[in-house]
């Protein structure tokens, strides 16, 4: 984490002759948003003074209470690699306040700093490393995007079979310009898929390098004449893109999930942070799988999760304990999918677990063989209950949901239901090639 002054990126800007900032701000569906100004403008921004157009921004607020401020935290200050050298363009990630000075309660980075600091007075530093993957497609000759790929590449291949080798060395080279840690890059299981790891850190950078990180991808893959999505299910018969969530809890330092006098080797409080998310995980599925598009991910048959469970031993529950103890003992939220508002999804997982802790939730017996191999009356017996199988299912478990839907506030909660509500019926109302194809000719 930087430690940026004001001064600090008044002078860096200086001296790397910087021409235009960029002040990036996140809307309530997890879409970067920004307003541009130049280098002369540069002391305006900090010192807060950057107005802008709030009613403009879906689910921010009306026309009648529209002018809001940027606030632009200094230590998110990048310069972008991949633009001029001369007059180079440089990004600070901002807060969102309103006219009279309070913070806009439902910008989503102030969700997330809400229960990071809720979690800070119980003593707590909430580290998290996501694990995103996407696709690259090709673009038509208005370079418009598709679906088209030729490579037939999948787990781990490299050249010449994965044709997206040199897309993905350059966004990885890219990143690291940036001040990612990249942990390992490869490609995925389906056709055109690839995965890369950055570190972890503690939650609000996460979410900003999540946020900065999907940026650079699309950014790059272009340069390559390459589309890249970060669409759940972008293509029928192949895997899904998921954004695996590894969460862990530290205190002065120290992993507090790891106790080697476990069978496990897993804390209490890891038991408990488990317990909360399990109890809370239809509600919170809302958030991390928010589109129509994302439920068709979460069906069997493509290792993305079905049931509510956990394991210490195997990949198909929900929540999975990877092997590592000690000061790498954490926990993999395997739902997530990368379409999710990274700060909203974080700020929920994190709510969630605490909850587990102050109630000392534990969460039922791991499921240590093939879940997807126990028949129905099994699982019945065992407790296993299924993730809400649409965006609509979703919508209704979180509005039962108090305490998830506290973590949001009333208001931005409200507009979330009633955007994804709507994004749900016009589904519904489509007419779609796969009902052309089953029924116009034998009806």
């Amino acid at each position: 984490m930087n430690n940026y002054t004001k001064q600090d990126v008044m002078r860096m800007a200086e001296e790397e002759d910087v021409g235009f900032i960029r002040l990036q701000f996140t809307d309530i569906f997890g879409t970067l948003k920004n307003i541009a100004v130049t280098a002369n403008q540069l002391e305006k921004a900090l010192d807060n003074r950057v107005m802008f157009d709030g009613s403009s921004i879906e689910g921010f607020t009306r026309a009648e209470d529209s002018d809001m401020y940027l606030y632009p935290d200094t230590n998110t200050f990048e310069i972008f690699p991949w633009r001029p050298q001369q007059g180079k363009v440089a990004r600070l990630i901002c807060d969102v306040y309103q006219a009279d000075g309070r913070v806009f309660e439902s910008d989503p980075r102030y969700v997330l700093k809400k229960v990071v600091s809720e979690a800070e007075a119980m003593g707590y530093e909430f580290n998290v490393g996501p694990e995103c993957e996407f696709f690259l497609f090709h673009t038509d000759e208005d370079g418009l995007p598709t679906t088209i790929s030729h490579e037939s590449a999948t787990y781990f291949d490299l050249g010449p079979m994965d044709l997206g080798e040199n897309a993905r060395r350059d966004i990885v080279l890219t990143l690291e310009e940036m001040g990612f840690v990249i942990e390992s890059s490869h490609h995925e299981v389906a056709p055109a898929q690839h995965e890369i790891d950055f570190k972890y850190d503690e939650a609000l950078a996460t979410a900003d390098n999540i946020m900065t990180f999907k940026m650079v991808v699309k950014t790059i893959a272009k340069r390559h004449g390459l589309h890249a999505t970060f669409m759940p299910k972008p293509k029928y018969g192949v895997h899904g893109s998921g954004m695996h969530t590894n969460m862990s809890l530290s205190r002065d330092g120290v992993n507090i999930f790891a106790d080697a006098g476990d069978e496990r080797g897993l804390s209490r409080e890891a038991y408990y942070f488990i317990g909360g998310l399990m109890k809370h995980m239809k509600a919170i599925t809302f958030i991390t799988n928010p589109l129509v598009n994302s439920y068709k991910r979460l069906v069997p048959g493509y290792e993305a999760p079905v049931y509510i469970a956990w394991s210490a031993r195997n990949r198909t529950p929900l929540i999975r304990v990877p092997a590592s103890r000690g000061a790498d003992t954490r926990i993999e939220l395997r739902s997530p999918d990368p379409s999710s508002n990274p700060y909203l999804a974080l700020a929920a997982c994190l709510a969630a677990g605490l909850d587990g802790i102050k109630n000392e939730i534990m969460p039922q017996p791991s499921v240590d063989c093939n879940i997807f191999e126990m028949t129905d009356a099994r699982r019945k017996d065992a407790g296993i209950e299924a993730l809400p199988g649409s965006l609509l299912e979703a919508a209704e478990e979180f509005k039962k949901d108090a305490y998830i839907r506290e973590v949001m506030g009333e208001d931005l909660a409200g507009k979330y239901i009633r955007a994804k509500e709507k994004e749900y019926m016009e589904y519904q109302a489509q007419v779609t090639d796969w009902e052309i194809g089953r029924y116009l000719h034998r009806i």
